[in-house]
C-alpha cells in the first residue's frame, strides 16, 4: 500500500488536514481516520503535491477537480450519522468518481464501493491508484452516471460529486434501497449539498450547505 511520504506528503502533513478538518466539525472518528490512511497527495499531478493537504478543490486533469477535503469529509460523516462504530454499508454508488480518492475514502465504510466515471482518462488512473493502495473493494465502470449503475443496484447509499438541477427522483426510486441514503449537490445558480433518505417508497429531504461543484454531464467520453 502507497501510505508514507515526505515533505509535504509525509504522515505528519495528513494529520494537519486531520486537525483542520477537526476544527471545522467533522468529529467521526472513522472519518478521520480514513483521511489518515489515505494519501491525498497521489490522486493529484505531481506538480500540485506541495498543495495536496490544504483544505481546497484541486484540478485533475479533463476539465475536473479533487473535491475539497472538507466537502469529502462531510459527505462521508454525514452517511455515517447515527450509525455504530463498525457499520458498513453493504454496497454504495459514486457518481461522478474522477480521480478515485473519495471512492478510496468511502472504501473503509463500505463492503463495496461501484464508482461511476464518464471520462475513460480518469478510470484507467483512478482504477490503477487504487489497486496500488491494496484497496480490492472498489469497483470503477465507465458509464454515463445519469443512469447509475443498473447491474449492482440497489444501492444502500449514493453520493454524487457533480452539480443537478434537480433532485434524481428516477434513480432514487429504481436503484435506492429501502432506508438507503443519497447526498449530493442540486441546485442550478445556487447549490446545496443535500440529503434524501428513502422510507419504503417515500423521500425525505434535508438541506444541509452551500456548495460549489462542477456540473452534472451526461454521456461518455473515450479519450
Amino acid at each position: 500500500m502507497i501510505q508514507s511520504g515526505v515533505g509535504m506528503t509525509s504522515a505528519r502533513t495528513r494529520e494537519r488536514l486531520v486537525l483542520r478538518l477537526a476544527e471545522k466539525g467533522i468529529s467521526n472518528v472513522r472519518v478521520l481516520d480514513r483521511f489518515r490512511a489515505i494519501p491525498r497527495h497521489i490522486f493529484i499531478e505531481e506538480a500540485l503535491s506541495s498543495r495536496a493537504y490544504e483544505d481546497k478543490a484541486l484540478p485533475i486533469g479533463a476539465g475536473q477537480t479533487i473535491s475539497q477535503p472538507l466537502i469529502v469529509a462531510s459527505k462521508v460523516q454525514e452517511l455515517l450519522k447515527d450509525k455504530t462504530l463498525d457499520f458498513k454499508y453493504k454496497k454504495i454508488l459514486e457518481i461522478g468518481s474522477g480521480c478515485g480518492f473519495q471512492s478510496a475514502i468511502l472504501s473503509g465504510i463500505a463492503e463495496h464501493v461501484y464508482g461511476v466515471e464518464r471520462i475513460y482518462s480518469l478510470v484507467k488512473k483512478s482504477s490503477n491508484l487504487i489497486r496500488k493502495l491494496g484497496i480490492r473493494n472498489v469497483s470503477i465502470i465507465h458509464a454515463d452516471g445519469n443512469n447509475g449503475y443498473l447491474n449492482s443496484a440497489p444501492f444502500d447509499a449514493i453520493i454524487l460529486s457533480a452539480a443537478i438541477e434537480e433532485a434524481p427522483i428516477k434513480l432514487l426510486d429504481t436503484q435506492l434501497a429501502s432506508n438507503g441514503v443519497f447526498i449530493g449537490p442540486i441546485g442550478k445558480t445556487t447549490q446545496i449539498l443535500t440529503k434524501i433518505i428513502k422510507k419504503r417508497s417515500k423521500l425525505y429531504q434535508e438541506e444541509l450547505e452551500a456548495v460549489n461543484f462542477v456540473p452534472f454531464l451526461p454521456g461518455v467520453i473515450h479519450d
